[in-house]
């Protein structure tokens, strides 16, 4: 079996912690049982698109959550004026079904964030 190919955004950070991105889980059939889906990161892009530095934070674990020990990629991290960041998970950054990626900027709309991974059914 093979994953599938994605991208997710551009998705505009607020200074609210917002949900990014979730797999889907996979349910319903008959006698077949179910799997969630996961994803694997492989590339993370926060773009800051005005004259003014401004910061990005991201974690994983529940629903709109930022709960301390939960950070990812980035946190608090500055982004400078028309600039970016890149986050490279080493092997893929495994969010399962159960996960959210969630971020926040420290200015509002100033910073779009995208990906790119894989998406499989776990087993």
């Amino acid at each position: 079996m093979q994953n599938k190919r994605f991208r997710f955004g551009p998705i505009a950070l607020t200074t609210s912690v917002a949900n990014i991105l979730n797999p889907p889980t996979a349910t319903g059939g008959v006698n077949a049982g179910s799997s969630s889906q996961y994803i694997l990161l492989h590339h993370v892009r926060i773009v800051n698109k005005t004259g003014s530095a401004a910061t990005a934070s991201l974690w994983v674990g529940a629903t709109g959550a930022s709960a301390a020990g939960t950070e990812v990629g980035f946190q608090a991290t500055s982004v400078a004026a028309n600039s970016y960041l890149d986050w490279y998970p080493s092997g893929g950054f495994r969010i399962d079904a159960a996960d959210f990626l969630t971020g926040q900027a420290g200015t509002t709309t100033a910073l779009t964030i995208e990906g790119e991974g894989e998406i499989g059914v776990a087993g």
